[in-house]
């Protein structure tokens, strides 16, 4: 008599194979010796779970496959980490590639930094990016490379480094990474944008502060989640607080609102944020204090002059260039200009967001950065106006084609993060970060040795720094001002190269169009 397969349920069959183990191990005990006890309990495990995977319905594969299956879940679980370590060549990995990780790392570790054998880029392949040198190298004086930010309607200027840390609150990060920036920014003498999640102690510990606001107003906000000028200037007042960012919108979620869940809402990150504990937050995705570019320019005079005249500006990755012109527009027509605007390129990061908002929306920032230079030069803003650029910025290079495009300084996040030890395990939403960076689990962020990691972050500005001078020594370039985009390539094609002044600036269609908003709305 054969067995019909067809009839016989594969769980089924696995399952009483499971419970033959078990009966086979304790004929075995019985007969020959209890020795073979031991692995009485591992049987009646398997075969326990074994009989509730084939019951489930929620998991097709391990219906089907009620042990075996469990190896996809540990194979999809290593996956990043098998592709990042043994399959990925240097210059493969996404977001950012091995290459430009090892930069960070040797750089806040202070070690070796130099590769051998030549390039391993193609020259050839479009997209590739150069500066021309100089057969007159220079020295030049402004070792420190800083700009002041403030125009004549700000009486507290700052002077800042052209590289500082990128938004990043705390909550997203953890008060050990937090700590570890902050302290850097301290030695180094450079700023720290505390993103929207408001001012934490672990961001006072000397360094210079970008005081982020988003749309929720956390830190300045009363019980209706409105803004609270009350509570904006004493937290505006804080010596460490140099400079004032209003968040209109970030690279990596344009137009995307937040929420914080009440199961994260803790009563310390509550009384940070001005909210009520253990509730669920929500960061809507526009501001309630003004409506419009002329409310949004009157809305950072005030800010200005609530925070006893610091430098103020905004963030926006730029969607719809129109609006952009409008807001040119609004300050032309008040006389309020803010003294900079971050300039977020939709490749920014985010610990996250929807992929639909990550891939496929929101300007790329040296688009994004040529057209809000030339729009600024068109309304004769330039001078009053300093734009910073945010956008995986890494290294010096990266630096200098911001400049080049109208940048005078460059944030960078992820790559602070790398020099904390950040490994791109892309577990940021997880909670889980293996590193202790982007997680509030104690057993993970106590890892993270302050006294450490505080200086492996000045060490990635000094050195990244030092190398930013070395590169405009080669070029020639006496001053920040001489950094400009015809000095800057790219290959286009395999025939092609174009010099960032032809693909950014030149034969481009009337950017200048007539503004749609009413001057006449003033609130």
């Amino acid at each position: 008599m054969s067995w019909n397969l067809n009839k016989v349920s594969a769980r089924a069959m696995i399952v009483a194979g499971i419970y033959a183990l078990g009966v086979i191990v304790i004929i075995l005990s019985v007969t020959i010796s209890y020795n073979w006890l031991w692995a009485l309990p591992f049987a009646l495990l398997l075969a326990v779970v074994a009989t509730a995977n084939t019951r489930q319905r929620r998991h097709t594969i391990l219906r089907n496959y009620p042990l075996l299956g469990y190896a996809r879940y540990l194979f999809e679980s290593v996956r990043p980490e098998f592709r990042q370590y043994f399959f990925e060549s240097d210059l493969d990995g996404k977001p950012f590639n091995r290459r430009q990780r090892s930069i960070v790392y040797q750089r806040a570790k202070n070690v070796k930094q130099t590769v051998a054998f030549g390039m391993q880029e193609n020259a050839t392949a479009p997209g590739h990016e150069w500066v021309s040198h100089s057969m007159f190298p220079v020295k030049i004086k402004e070792k420190d490379l800083r700009v002041t930010i403030g125009n004549s309607l700000c009486s507290q200027p700052y002077n800042a480094s052209i590289l500082n840390i990128g938004a990043m609150s705390y909550g997203a990060l953890s008060k050990t990474a937090i700590s570890s920036l902050n302290n850097g920014a301290a030695i180094g003498g450079f700023a720290h944008n505390t993103g929207e999640g408001g001012i934490s102690e672990y961001h006072l510990q000397g360094g210079d502060l970008v005081w982020q606001i988003g749309t929720g107003y956390f830190g300045c906000r009363d019980k209706s989640g409105l803004f609270s000028p009350e509570l904006f200037s004493i937290n505006a007042g804080r010596k460490e607080v140099r400079m004032i960012e209003l968040k209109l919108s970030q690279g990596a979620k344009p137009g995307h609102g937040g929420i914080l869940p009440a199961a994260k809402n803790t009563p310390e990150i509550a009384a940070i944020r001005n909210i009520d504990p253990h509730t669920t937050v929500y960061s809507p995705p526009g501001h309630t204090a003004f409506s419009n570019p002329v409310g949004l320019v009157q809305f950072i005079g005030q800010l200005r002059e609530l925070s006893g005249g610091k430098p103020v500006g905004f963030k926006i990755c730029i969607g719809d260039k129109q609006e952009f012109i409008d807001i040119c527009n609004a300050i032309c027509f008040t006389g309020i200009a803010p003294d900079f605007i971050t300039i977020d390129g939709a490749e920014g990061g985010t610990g996250a967001a929807p992929l639909e908002f990550t891939d496929h929306l929101g300007m790329p920032l040296y688009d994004a950065l040529s057209f809000a230079s030339a729009t600024l030069k068109s309304f004769g803003l330039n001078n009053d106006i300093k734009l910073v650029a945010a956008g995986k910025i890494i290294t010096a290079f990266d630096i200098l084609k911001a400049l080049s495009l109208g940048a005078a300084a460059c944030y960078s996040a992820r790559g602070m993060m790398f020099s904390l030890g950040c490994i791109q395990a892309l577990k940021c939403d997880s909670g889980h970060c293996p590193v202790g960076i982007a997680t509030q689990q104690p057993s993970l962020y106590k890892g993270l040795d302050v006294t450490d990691k505080k200086v492996r972050v000045a060490n990635y500005h000094r050195n990244t720094i030092h190398a930013a001078i070395e590169i405009m020594e080669a070029c020639g370039f006496r001053s920040l001002d001489d950094i400009q985009p015809t000095r800057f390539f790219r290959k286009v094609d395999a025939l092609h190269t174009r010099s960032f002044d032809e693909i950014y600036f030149n034969n481009k269609e009337n950017r200048y169009k007539e503004s749609h908003f009413d001057t006449g709305v003033l609130n």
